[in-house]
């Protein structure tokens, strides 16, 4: 190791006093905010539940109807399964949001399944987790923002034809509402969010109250319903595949989990009891949907919502309060993937810190959100719907199958968890663990029924997971069975990059000092000789005495007039006048540096300086080529180059003023 004990390494330590200017940006997502208001940018239980429960909200707009439609193929009779379908639904609700309430309190730092599986159950089931979720945020934008619209062109069919731009524009403007930050994108989806619970609520209550004072109708001139024949053997598999199709209404309740750090102190309380309250509206509302649902007689029908069946049902026609229905219903499909938008960056920000995404996805913006991971996720998503023309039937097969992958594993892992606290009778914290942001591991007397109630929980979440992968593979589940395997290969060999880049980068039993250098050459192209030049050659002979400058022949006229100014201008400079017969600029110059590169002594340094021309004006910029970024570029793979740009500058202003 290298010997620091008797050096003083001095440390300054002062502000910077320049603040960002007001441009075009801050007009579009607001004034950049300090990193000491940052906590003044989290949010409380009220936003936290528009931010993150938009997506689980939504889902109640079509969770019944997909239980519906797969009941429909057995005819009308089946419809009577729908009720305890949902029950058993919400049921499966309950144990995630327990075991997620759970995470929460034992990862404060948010990452959800991904934190959960990489400290429980190894890097491996860590990514798989993570694959499953960032697959699942995208496809949660796609088939959300794909949905509204597609509310909107079922009302005005004309708009068919523009429905892929209308799609993509909503999802750039949900970037853009997240990237004024989390506060300010929460007060945006607060009142439509808010506004979707009060009316379902009024729906529902309304509905209940006309049930049990007998005053309850049925749907007038419903769509007609193409039964199917069914064997006794074939129904317990539609109970099935409805019971998978349903469970759609789960999609969402793990993003608390991830966004855990946006919540105002005590964040774990306030996040874990978002949940709560999301968990409860989310089985109200599905319950309420479904059993009225079944009760005034609504049929699956691509011309009619189930939810607009049964409001013009309840409220009696086409009114003011069947209107708030739809246009409510509407707007929170459009902002569910908002939710995803919380959800995303944030787990690929941790992710990034742990090696396995870039780490620009760490950056923190100019209103301190994860900018860069907002606008990969619009680019992503916005691919998706240009790909599959915002059919949401075409997408929906490749939604749910990731998020009960997720599921799956951060049950697992929060069962194994409790039988390690298990193990820590009288006994101190000894398990290693794989993540640092993780609290602190203790005894836990109720340990027994919380592994039961997780292990449970990961069983059931498993078995939907293969129904789901089994009844919808020929719709399309294949794809995301190949996709989650291929962004676990992409994400493992980001995390070798950096794992390998680490270790030979790492100071750690850093001992051998590297050698001084005993000589320093100097290598300088020249195009033409000029006062550019001759500035970039004073500064090379401040570098070393060793210069050699070098000219590409291209045209012999030209060449000869540099040879006649530099014999004037060169201080007797050595010039090397390198003949290129193939008129090429650029491989003559990196095939003579390759060869000094070859040849040089043992600590010997080459630095290569570049004249480089910048315009004062930008667009005259454009009439220039820009040899010295294309030098740098070529030559900065070669190790023991140095490339310095020296940079000479024309005021046009003012030579045009001197020549009036």
């Amino acid at each position: 190791m290298i010997d620091q004990e008797n050096k003083q390494t001095p440390i300054i330590e002062r502000k910077t006093e320049y603040k960002p200017p007001r441009t075009w940006r801050s007009w579009l997502i607001g004034r950049p905010l300090s990193t000491a208001d940052a906590s003044h940018e989290t949010i409380g239980k009220v936003v936290g539940l528009a931010v993150f429960a938009s997506d689980a909200l939504s889902s109640n707009a079509y969770a019944t109807q997909e239980i519906l439609v797969v009941l429909a193929a057995a005819g009308p009779n089946t419809f009577g399964y729908v009720f305890p379908i949902s029950l058993a639904i919400v049921a499966l609700l309950a144990i995630v949001a327990l075991s997620y309430v759970q995470v929460i309190h034992a990862y404060p730092d948010g990452g959800g399944a991904y934190v959960v599986a990489r400290d429980n159950l190894g890097e491996k089931a860590g990514l798989t987790a993570a694959s499953a979720l960032l697959a699942d945020y995208i496809l949660t934008v796609s088939v959300s923002v794909s949905s509204g619209i597609a509310q909107i062109v079922s009302a005005y069919p004309e708009l068919y034809d523009f429905r892929v731009p209308m799609a993509v524009s909503a999802v750039f403007l949900l970037m853009l509402i997240n990237l004024r930050g989390v506060r300010e994108s929460g007060a945006a989806v607060a009142l439509p969010s808010m506004s979707f619970i009060v009316i379902m609520l009024l729906m529902i209550v309304v509905g209940m109250y006309q049930y049990f004072t007998g005053s309850l109708g049925t749907v007038t001139d419903p769509p007609e319903i193409l039964a199917h024949g069914i064997t006794a053997f074939g129904l317990p598999f539609l109970i099935l595949h409805a019971f998978s199709s349903g469970t759609a209404a789960l999609t969402g309740i793990e993003a608390i989990s991830n966004g855990t750090t946006a919540f105002k102190e005590p964040r774990s309380k306030n996040a874990s009891t978002t949940l709560v309250w999301m968990a409860a509206i989310l089985a109200t509302l599905f319950m309420g949907i479904s059993f009225l649902s079944n009760h005034v007689g609504a049929v699956p029908s691509e011309v009619e919502t189930v939810i607009s069946q049964l409001g013009r049902t309840i409220f009696g026609g086409q009114g003011i309060f069947y209107f708030g229905v739809i246009l409510f219903t509407t707007i929170i499909l459009l902002l569910a993937g908002n939710t995803a938008y919380a959800g995303f960056p944030r787990l690929s920000a941790l992710m990034a810190m742990d090696g396995f995404l870039p780490r620009q996805l760490t950056y923190r913006g100019s209103r301190l959100v994860y900018s860069r991971g907002i606008v990969l996720l619009a680019v992503l998503s916005s691919s998706l719907i240009v790909l599959f023309q915002a059919s949401v039937t075409r997408l929906i097969p490749l939604y749910a199958i990731g998020v009960f992958l997720s599921f799956t594993l951060a049950q697992s892992g929060m069962a194994l968890r409790w039988w390690k606290s298990g193990k820590l009778l009288n006994k101190k914290e000894d398990v290693v663990h794989t993540n640092t942001r993780v609290s602190k591991l203790t005894y836990d007397p109720l340990w027994r029924l919380k592994m039961i109630t997780n292990g449970f929980g990961a069983l059931c979440t498993g078995i939907v997971m293969l129904i789901f992968a089994v009844t919808k593979f020929q719709d399309g589940a294949y794809v995301v069975l190949v996709l989650i395997p291929s962004l676990i290969g992409i994400l493992w060999m980001i995390h070798i990059h950096y794992r390998n880049l680490a270790r030979k980068l790492s100071l750690d039993n850093f001992g051998i000092i590297p050698p001084q250098t005993h000589r320093h050459r100097v290598i300088m192209p020249v195009s033409g000789v000029h006062q550019g030049t001759l500035s970039a050659l004073r500064y090379a002979r401040m570098l070393s005495d060793d210069v050699t400058c070098l000219h590409i022949v291209i045209e012999p006229d030209d060449a000869e007039k540099t040879r006649k100014k530099w014999e004037t201008w060169g201080e007797g400079v050595r010039l090397v006048m390198l003949d290129s017969p193939y008129r090429l600029f650029i491989e003559p110059l990196l095939d003579y540096i390759a060869d000094i590169a070859e040849n040089r002594q043992p600590g010997e340094i080459i630095t290569v300086v570049v004249p480089e021309f910048v315009s004062d004006n930008r667009w005259t910029s454009a009439l220039h080529t820009n040899t010295a970024e294309i030098l740098r570029t070529q030559l900065k793979n070669q190790h023991g180059i140095v490339i310095t740009n020296v940079p000479y500058h024309v005021h046009e202003a003012e030579d045009s003023h001197t020549g009036h």
